[in-house]
């Protein structure tokens, strides 16, 4: 009874008086005007943010969607049993819960300065709130309102909408099946006089992509010529299917040139927030500059948590069985889409990543949206483009869905879809 009292009393429907009883509230008179706020469209002005590149438009998918347009591990790939042992230990730290450094942890730090190379010492990183966090900061730090920053045709949709965000105007560099595009870059530059280079050379998304290893120096000689920083999102570090990695970009940069961001996000779990920036020169004290400005620090017991998860052998044996499990779904997808639908055309297969990226004989909005009258989700390629859309393209995840059972009735479905 006293708790049910207790728990009334906390939704204000009734209220105790010390040696008098319980009483009900009085009902609140309910209010029957509208409120009028069409005068703050006059004071926003036009900074809109338009998030419709990070969350789609189709809305919530109805129960028993097929989901193959989700960036995320499903729950049966990620490390939860590890997860939750490292946050139990973390949680029995004494001084979990004390203000953190700004820049993070400093055994954080070397971690990830060990893991990303190049003779990084933990003195070069920023631990951030993940990955999409470090790339606003990195935005902001670098260029002001009004000025270009060169991205991939096509690229990560969220950093469109970060760079736009902040007041920056995204310029598209043609990608092929070996990345960037060198040749077509330096003229970018050369046209734009842009400072800043945002490319994804690992497993980019939503191609799969990796840059060719005679690119990558030039790559970096283009942007230090040009007097650019490079934002390398390396988000996919731990996201290949067994072949070796590449170097990062900031592995072979000498001079300062490469800015370098990864996170722990896309390997482990969503709401592992934890991610890092590497960088080398002044730019690193604007970029602390601006984590103060944000938000102080990135709160303790999630940095303990993924120092305790990556300090784990458990981790190195999650990422081996991953990379086995993404190259099986990665197959199962590509070949029951094959079968499928023949017409489409599959890029790749990447080597690494959590998409498929397929090129389209025809609309690739329309096949979105009948795709989800059919039970399937998928994003369709107009968001991964800064400017017009040059063919009709779909991204197709095989790393959200439930099993390879899921993704071969995908492929069923979206046949079915587009026969209609």
């Amino acid at each position: 009874m006293a708790r049910a009292i207790a728990m009334l009393a906390a939704e204000g429907l009734v209220v105790t008086r010390s040696g008098s009883g319980t009483y009900v509230t009085a009902r609140a008179r309910r209010r029957t005007d509208v409120a009028d706020t069409a005068w703050q469209t006059v004071t926003l002005a036009d900074r809109s943010v338009d998030t419709r590149l990070l969350t789609g438009t189709a809305g919530t998918a109805p129960a028993g969607t097929i989901l193959l347009d989700g960036g995320y591990l499903h729950r049966s790939l990620q490390p939860t049993r590890i997860l939750t042992a490292a946050l139990a230990r973390a949680a029995r730290r004494p001084d979990a819960w004390d203000r953190a450094p700004a820049t993070g942890l400093e055994a954080l730090r070397t971690v990830f300065a060990a893991m990303i190379g190049g003779g990084l010492t933990a003195d070069d990183l920023l631990i951030t709130s993940g990955g999409q966090s470090a790339l606003s900061m990195t935005f902001r730090a670098i260029a002001a309102p009004g000025d270009p920053v060169l991205v991939e045709s096509p690229t990560y949709p969220g950093a469109i909408a970060a760079a736009r965000a902040a007041g920056l105007r995204p310029v598209p560099v043609p990608m092929d099946a070996d990345g960037l595009r060198p040749d077509l870059l330096a003229d970018a530059f050369a046209l734009t006089r842009a400072r800043l280079l945002y490319c994804q050379p690992t497993y980019h998304n939503p191609t799969g992509a990796v840059l060719a290893p005679d690119r990558r120096p030039q790559v970096i000689d283009a942007a230090r010529a040009a007097g650019a920083f490079v934002i390398e999102d390396d988000f996919a570090r731990h996201l290949g299917h067994g072949t070796p990695m590449p170097r990062p970009l900031l592995a072979d940069d000498r001079h300062g040139t490469v800015i370098h961001l990864t996170s722990l996000t896309k390997p482990a779990a969503p709401s592992l927030r934890i991610g890092a920036l590497a960088a080398r020169g002044p730019v690193m004290e604007r970029l602390r500059a601006i984590r103060l400005v944000d938000d102080f620090f990135v709160t303790r017991p999630l940095q303990e948590t993924a120092l305790e998860l990556l300090s784990s052998p458990a981790w190195d044996r999650h990422v081996r069985s991953l990379a086995a499990a993404l190259r099986e779904r990665c197959a199962t997808l590509a070949g029951a889409l094959s079968r499928e639908l023949p017409h489409w055309t599959l890029i790749g297969p990447p080597r690494g990543g959590l998409h498929l990226w397929a090129r389209l004989p025809h609309g690739a909005g329309t096949v979105a949206d009948a795709a989800l009258r059919h039970g399937v989700a998928v994003s369709a390629g107009d968001r991964y483009f800064a400017t017009e859309l040059p063919a009709a393209y779909l991204r197709l995840s095989f790393a959200a869905a439930a099993d390879r059972d899921e993704l071969v009735e995908a492929a069923h479905r979206l046949a079915a879809a587009t026969s209609h």
